[in-house]
């Protein structure tokens, strides 16, 4: 499974495979965490979902739309200070156009 991933993403350290494996950690975990105060930062309370049918799935979905934005901006962050934005960037982009948001990295033309 190592050597498949290191030849996957192009690395061939098993040092760089072992922080990016602590990026992804330290950004999964921080964007968890993170989701919780800005939803009460933008007034959104699990108790405001409690008289609601199926109040806490739309509360988790909610929650899981917030961490989503939050995990993008971490992981370019926490890629940086490991020094590994170059990797991280790449692999970002990949994700971000396979979703549909390949215009974001489009070049426009210039008339």
């Amino acid at each position: 499974m190592i050597k498949y991933l290191k030849k996957k993403w192009g690395i061939s350290s098993n040092t760089q495979l072992a922080v990016i494996f602590i990026v992804f950690a330290i950004t999964g975990s921080a964007s968890a965490k993170l989701a919780a105060p800005l939803l009460e930062f933008l007034g959104v309370q699990p108790s405001d979902f409690v008289e609601v049918p199926m109040g806490m799935v739309f509360y988790t979905l909610l929650r899981v739309l917030i961490i989503f934005p939050i995990y993008q901006i971490l992981l370019i962050i926490v890629a940086t200070l490991f020094f590994q934005f170059k990797f991280f960037w790449e692999f970002e982009k990949k994700i971000l156009k396979r979703m549909g948001l390949k215009f974001l990295f489009e070049k426009k033309n210039k008339i």
